[in-house]
């Protein structure tokens, strides 16, 4: 049987270098996105392509209902998940604290924090032993900026994966007799999109000789952190930060 892993925001960047790779070792992969639909088909058609098995399952993270019906289709399509990534994550333009609104900090928040603890909690009543599981792996993806502070660009992005941080600390303590390890990565400057939605396409390039290794990362170079994480290779490690940032 192979395990069975949901990537939240899988259709772009981490996310869909995490599901291509992951399916390569043989996970069964459920790709969620928001509302880029073409993008997700088109991971899942590559990984198909290659032999492997992934459905799309659309959701906002941020909202309750969509986040439970996603994990009922992925029950009834594919079974009981084993694996989880919390990856599904916004930024914004840059902004000082006192220019921003309290719709910005709401969104940030509800999609960054509250979507990560919803996963979380329905991926925990699936996995742990408590509930009839197998045991299961989670990994939530931070940032090198909860480290950073964001000051000047986005202390709200910041302060949301400092969260993040101590979530899964304290979720990795509460489930660890359950069969569930809980670990984070925290990529620093990687050359993604998400540059882009937060009005910045150029930032890996512009920022890459900050880095000690004098380079951006590659969204592959993240994923392969995150797939080690999630398997048996890592079976010693719960509550663990992972930074890949290049010596940031």
């Amino acid at each position: 049987m192979n395990p069975i892993l949901l990537i939240t925001g899988g259709a772009r960047g981490i996310g869909a270098a995490t599901a291509l790779l992951a399916a390569q070792q043989g996970y069964a992969v459920a790709v969620n996105y928001t509302a880029n639909s073409l993008a997700a088909d088109e991971v899942v058609r590559q990984i198909r392509a290659r032999g492997g098995s992934a459905i799309t399952v659309q959701a906002d993270v941020a909202v309750e209902t969509q986040v439970m019906a996603m994990f009922e289709k992925i029950d009834a399509k594919l079974g009981r998940l084993t694996a989880l990534v919390n990856n599904a994550g916004v930024v914004d333009v840059a902004a000082r604290v006192d220019e921003m609104s309290v719709e910005r900090l709401r969104r940030m928040f509800d999609i960054n924090v509250m979507g990560s603890f919803l996963c979380a909690r329905e991926a925990v009543k699936r996995m742990s032993t408590r509930h009839g599981g197998a045991g299961g792996a989670i990994v939530n993806v931070s940032s090198a900026a909860a480290r950073l502070g964001g000051a000047g660009q986005y202390v709200d992005y910041a302060a949301s994966k400092g969260a993040i941080d101590t979530f899964t600390v304290g979720l990795a303590k509460e489930v660890a007799a359950e069969g569930i390890r809980v670990n984070a990565v925290r990529p620093g400057i990687i050359e993604t999109d998400i540059h882009a939605s937060g009005g910045q396409p150029e930032r890996a390039r512009q920022m890459a000789p900050l880095v000690p290794m004098q380079r951006a990362g590659s969204a592959l170079e993240v994923a392969q952190a995150i797939v080690w994480l999630l398997s048996d290779a890592s079976s010693y490690s719960t509550g663990a930060m992972l930074d890949v940032a290049g010596g940031r």
